[in-house]
């Protein structure tokens, strides 16, 4: 499944990175509104985990890192917001249409594999920790509101590398 997830990732990412060359705070907007689906995703699939009585050792624990991701990412996503990311209603129309797919992606993929899942939306992050980096290296070393998203996005990869390791 890593490998899949890998080429998917690698081909969604191509075409995103092409559709925004040059403009960077629209395509962060994008990432951002698409980062908080899987964390939505796999709160959704935890909460009916728990009303089906399924319940493991380690679910408090990911509730309490999901709900806390969703809303580190939203406060990314307010972020490249007021640098104007969202600006486009073509950018609006793209990103909400496809969280749509990729939220319903992730319940599936979630219930039914959830390590899988983690490692895709592992990949993501260290995807997107590069993106900032790579946007800092070559344009404003010295933004540090994108010196602080990277570091959030480095966060969340350690912590769903966690939650891969908890639920093993």
């Amino acid at each position: 499944m890593q490998k899949i997830n890998k080429f998917i990732l690698s081909f969604t990412i191509s075409i995103i990175d092409y559709l925004y060359r040059g403009r960077h705070f629209q395509r962060f907007w994008v990432l951002e509104e698409i980062a908080r689906a899987p964390y939505f995703a796999f709160l959704s699939v935890l909460h009916l985990r728990e009303s089906l009585g399924l319940r493991g050792p380690e679910h408090i624990y990911l509730m309490e890192e999901h709900f806390a991701q969703t809303i580190n990412e939203t406060e990314h996503l307010e972020y490249m917001e007021s640098r104007s990311g969202n600006s486009y209603w073509i950018d609006r129309f793209f990103a909400r249409h496809l969280v749509l797919v990729y939220y319903w992606i992730n319940v599936f993929y979630y219930w039914v594999a959830p390590i899988s899942a983690y490692h895709l939306s592992y990949e993501i992050e260290i995807h997107a920790a590069d993106t900032y980096a790579k946007y800092l290296w070559f344009n404003d070393w010295n933004d540090e509101d994108i010196w602080r998203i990277m570091n959030d996005e480095i966060q969340h990869f350690q912590e769903l590398h966690k939650a891969m390791e908890l639920i093993k």
